[in-house]
């Protein structure tokens, strides 16, 4: 992803909404909750999924790339969607296909996270910011 300036990426994190959650298949304690999270741009969104106020996946998508982890390998994904082509086969506003990079892109995790961190002190924002300590060096 190309640089972006501190003042966007501030108004990135603040555009994140959160999405009536009975649009999402419906909560139970067994399946857990999914939180959906869309931003001021196309192709924006933060997909959540917690168990017990764990997380135990979530995806975030912005300009036509995807990082993602979860818990069952408590592993990170980075890649590119098909969002951002538009043909007449692939084009379904409500689908989208994350093809992983071979290696993980360390600019656009650090991108991410330093979105995340404009909502810190909000819980869900704070349960994800923990996770980059996994998978970034400490500063």
């Amino acid at each position: 992803m190309t640089l972006i300036h501190p003042d966007e990426i501030v108004a990135l994190g603040a555009s994140l909404r959160r999405i009536d959650p009975k649009i999402l298949t419906p909560e139970n304690d067994e399946q857990g909750m999914r939180v959906w999270y869309q931003g001021g741009e196309p192709y924006f969104d933060l997909f959540i999924e917690m168990r017990s106020d764990r997380i135990e996946w979530f995806q975030f998508t912005l300009r036509g790339k995807s990082i993602s982890w979860n818990a069952k390998d408590r592993k990170w994904r980075t890649g590119s969607t098909n969002e951002m082509q538009v043909d007449d086969v692939s084009f379904y506003p409500a689908s989208k296909i994350v093809e992983s990079d071979r290696y993980l892109d360390s600019d656009l995790i650090e991108l991410v996270r330093t979105i995340i961190s404009t909502r810190a002190g909000e819980p869900i924002f704070d349960r994800i910011l923990l996770l980059f300590a996994d998978v970034l060096p400490k500063n």
